[in-house]
């Protein structure tokens, strides 16, 4: 029976964990009202409050084994913020590619642009459709692109340490579909010529990307020209003509994409809709918002689902430091919990009272850790491995106060576990027992 009883214990514990976790702050305010309610206003809520005064009171007595708690929770604070600031600047730098305007066509089927692969005559085709908006010209502002992973030496490395950069082969309408990429050094790439121009997140990671150095993509060699600022994902990248990338790498008039820009918006289901229904093409059309938001979901996930596991593993470890720490300080409080016992307290009070001090160390404990992961990693700048979708990305970590307050809720589960069994058996101490014992 002891046995069912506690698996039914755990479960519950493990619910309202789940519970509290994901409890929105307007939930976790009107619990905090209720208690501080029962607390000010019930008989057994000020026991409480005055068991809680006393075990306070003795913190500074207990500087070490305090300290303990807090350092601890402070640790897995500080780590889980770090990974999910991670796995939110990584997204955010994706989403934030792109705008509503703006729509990118590619081969059906295919899930990025690197997998792409236009013939030239859907390429000529596309920008005939209706919805994309026309220069002064009247020519329609269309840039036919092409992707293709190219291997860079890496600053700080060995010199045969090499990563992969994706290399943007972009038409004379990329700056127009593109107006928040601008040049900050140097000048643009000449159509026709092997130049290139760098995005500025490329070049704080890869070696010889500097205006007026030369270097070898492809088997050829390329002088580099200019540095861009784009403020999203394309900093990461290399930019050159798309004829001469095709050239040097062998895939004629064929491009991976064509990114276009609307007239507006609302152009995009029509424009959609009139690609869709040509039986020339065979192509899929996205919102550049959504396909790029869409290349993170998998690389946010792993570092999520990553951050989780390192914070849980630490949380387990921080779980039973305060165990210990508060299962000593119950024996060590047993005659004073036993004369309260004595004297008419019931086990409520003792409970909440035992309870309360691991939860304001942890709540101490998870502050400090928030605030050290928001001084050190938010806006430290960090770089991915390599992928076939959006290539070694650039970004920023970014602490967001949600983050913050998920690192405060993980803090005072901890303090809950760390202070749960310690007072039910502070509850359940017999009298005669505590007072025979010290």
């Amino acid at each position: 029976m002891n046995v069912v009883t506690n698996i039914l214990l755990l479960l519950l514990i493990v619910a309202v964990l789940v519970v509290w976790i994901a409890l929105p702050w307007y939930g976790v305010v009107a619990l905090v009202v209720l208690f501080a309610g029962w607390m000010l206003l019930t008989w057994r809520g000020r026991q409480a409050a005055s068991v809680t005064s006393v075990g306070i009171s003795t913190l500074m007595q207990r500087l070490g084994s305090s300290a303990v708690i807090v350092i601890g929770i402070a640790g897995v604070v500080g780590v889980l913020v770090a990974l999910l600031a991670m796995a939110d600047g990584y997204a955010e730098t994706l989403r934030k590619t792109g705008s509503p305007d703006t729509a990118i066509v590619m081969r059906g089927s295919s899930a990025s642009e690197v997998m792409s692969v236009l013939d030239h005559e859907s390429v000529t085709l596309i920008p005939q459709a209706p919805g994309i908006a026309r220069d002064a010209k009247g020519q329609p502002i269309a840039s036919p692109e092409l992707v293709v992973a190219a291997n860079v030496p890496l600053k700080g490395g060995a010199p045969d340490d090499e990563g992969s950069v994706q290399l943007r082969g972009v038409g004379e309408q990329a700056w127009a579909v593109r107006p928040n990429v601008k040049i900050i050094q140097g000048r643009n790439f000449q159509p026709g010529m092997r130049e290139l121009i760098i995005g500025k997140g490329a070049a704080k990671e890869f070696a010889g990307l500097e205006p007026g150095q030369t270097i070898r993509l492809g088997n050829q060699q390329w002088n580099v020209v200019g540095v861009f600022s784009s403020g999203d994902a394309m900093d990461s990248e290399v930019w050159a003509d798309a004829a001469v990338v095709a050239d040097t790498y062998r895939r004629g008039s064929s491009r991976g994409s064509v990114v276009v820009r609307l007239t507006d918006p609302k152009a995009y289901d029509a424009f959609k809709a009139e690609l869709d229904g040509n039986p020339q093409l065979k192509v899929d059309v996205s919102n550049t918002l959504d396909y790029f938001s869409k290349q993170s979901e998998g690389m946010t996930k792993v570092i999520r689902i990553m951050g989780i596991t390192v914070g849980v593993i630490m949380a387990i470890g921080a779980m039973f430091g305060a165990l210990n720490t508060m299962f000593a300080a119950v024996a060590a409080r047993a005659r004073e919990i036993a004369t309260l016992r004595a004297i008419g307290f019931p086990g409520l009070p003792v409970v909440v009272a035992v309870m309360l001090e691991p939860m304001l160390l942890a709540l101490i404990g998870g502050v400090l850790g928030g605030v050290l992961a928001w001084l050190i990693f938010n806006g430290y700048s960090a770089s991915t491995l390599a992928t076939g979708a959006v290539g070694k990305l650039s970004f920023e970590l970014k602490v967001s106060p949600e983050l913050l307050w998920t690192g405060l809720k993980w803090a005072l589960a901890i303090g809950f576990i760390g202070g749960l069994f310690p007072a039910v058996r502070a509850a359940r101490l017999p009298v005669t027992t505590a007072l025979r014992e010290l």
